[in-house]
């Protein structure tokens, strides 16, 4: 009988795996899917942020909703409605109709993973718990690496919409695994949910997002973009006011007095943006500047992952090493340099270069995140794990969402200064530069930290056994 520790993991790991897959193959079918639609491939920006900004609405009440109605219920549910807006995605017909089923999957995919990782972390006994979570990030160590070629195979020699419709059959198994192997969770008693805080929080991270993401499009006229960026301030500073006071906030922000998750938090966030912007302008920059096919753009992108997965192996001897501090200091600015290479890349570039570079980039931006991630837990009371897991993962979507926004938004300044229409390789350099330099902008946060900080994540064992790092959610 397969134990508890590697069935429940492998059930979750099949909805982990179709998100990962999902998010990693549109970004190379980007040009294809702009050209069928009839807009503009840069527009295809809303595609991405709308997906990153559900998650970051829903991720906060994900908890609640799985005491409140059954974990195993909103798991099931969740797939569900994944894969619903999956098959709305490969239908669609206008940018407006896959905005709208791409917001439709990322409320799936907001309940879906953390409610199946709360599952986990309930049924799986603690003396197994490491080995379950070891195999839960298969998924998310393959899913980027299988995803962008698979996704430009299936664009250049399909059709895009059977990059959405793939992730049924695997949605069905995940569900009827799920359905027969998952223990029933009846509902827990819940504290009352904090409503106004959820209103305040998703109507100010959405607005401000998704207003900076329109400014210079015909979406809504200039005063509209500018109703809508500062009804989301206003929000957000209700926000404020509002878990200053509340008994249970649904993102606790006196969770900032701890400097060491203030430092994973504001920092992490600055040089998210810089990485988030990367999936959207490396495939465009392929296809569009380079004339590459969707399949080959998807062969280089891959090259990135490969090399997250290598840092996996060295991450604890390095950090034991070098300690946070020093190594957020160099790795993260050596990162930022070469996010900046990438800008100088052009047509002619070897492709065996440029693969080098990405395997580098990837290995280097892996690290940076393992090490975020262990630090921003390090100084957590147990009490406040589940906060704290909730407003970190909250920090994260957000700013992957504003890098696309801000990535998107120098390559139409770049484009409007040139005058024309049609996007050009030279136009994604200033892009590069400008997200890496505000990537550069956490060896700030870092600098600060005490020369100790985090030690208590390194867990020192006997010589003959090796050290690990506890780490947060699993990040590429």
């Amino acid at each position: 009988m397969v134990s508890p520790a590697r069935l429940l993991p492998l059930i979750v790991a099949s909805a982990l795996f179709m998100e990962n897959m999902d998010s990693t193959v549109i970004a190379t079918s980007l040009p294809a899917i702009a050209a069928d639609l009839g807009t503009d491939p840069i527009v295809l920006k809303l595609a991405f942020t709308t997906y990153l900004l559900s998650l970051t609405v829903f991720i906060p009440i994900s908890g609640w909703c799985a005491d409140r109605f059954g974990a195993k219920h909103v798991f099931r549910a969740a797939i569900v409605v994944f894969m619903l807006g999956s098959i709305a995605c490969g239908y669609a017909q206008s940018l407006g109709w896959l905005i709208a089923a791409r917001a439709l999957q990322g409320l799936g995919g907001a309940m879906m993973v953390p409610v199946g990782r709360l599952i986990i972390l309930r049924e799986v006994p603690k003396s197994q718990l490491v080995d379950a979570l070891a195999w839960l990030t298969i998924p998310a160590l393959i899913g980027p690496v299988v995803g962008p070629p698979i996704g430009g195979f299936i664009t250049t020699y399909f059709d895009w919409r059977w990059i959405f419709w793939m992730n049924i059959p695997i949605g069905l198994i995940g569900l009827m695994v799920a359905s027969r192997f998952l223990p029933e969770m009846p509902p827990e008693p819940v504290q009352r949910l904090d409503a106004r805080g959820f209103l305040f929080s998703a109507l100010g991270l959405s607005s401000l997002v998704f207003g900076f993401t329109i400014i210079g499009r015909d979406f809504l006229p200039l005063y509209g973009q500018v109703l809508l960026i500062g009804l989301g301030a206003v929000c957000l500073a209700l926000y404020v006011r509002h878990a200053a006071t509340a008994k249970n906030p649904i993102i606790d922000l006196k969770l900032l007095r701890i400097p060491t998750f203030r430092a994973g938090v504001e920092g992490g966030s600055f040089y998210r943006i810089g990485v988030g912007a990367i999936p959207f302008l490396m495939p465009l920059m392929f296809q569009l500047g380079f004339g590459l096919t969707a399949f080959q753009s998807g062969l280089l992108s891959c090259w990135a992952a490969a090399g997250a997965i290598a840092m996996k192996f060295s991450a604890s001897a390095l950090l034991r090493r070098f300690g946070f501090r020093h190594l957020l200091l160099f790795n993260g600015a050596v990162s930022c340099l070469l996010m900046a290479c990438y800008g100088l890349l052009s047509e002619v570039t070897p492709f065996v270069l440029i693969s080098v570079l990405l395997l580098v980039g990837g290995f280097l931006r892996s690290l940076q995140f393992t090490a975020m991630n262990a630090l921003t837990y390090s100084d957590i009371d147990r009490g406040d794990t589940s906060n704290a897991t909730t407003f970190y993962a909250v920090a994260q979507q957000f700013s992957l969402s504003a890098g696309v926004a801000v990535a998107a938004l120098v390559l139409e300044a770049v484009q409007a200064w040139r005058g024309e229409p049609v996007i050009a390789a030279d136009d994604f350099s200033m892009a590069f530069f400008i997200v890496s330099g505000i990537a550069m902008t956490c060896v700030f946060y870092f600098a600060r930290l005490d020369a100790n900080a985090g030690s208590s994540v390194i867990t020192r064992r006997k010589a003959s056994a090796p050290e690990r790092v506890v780490e947060g959610p699993v990040e590429l």
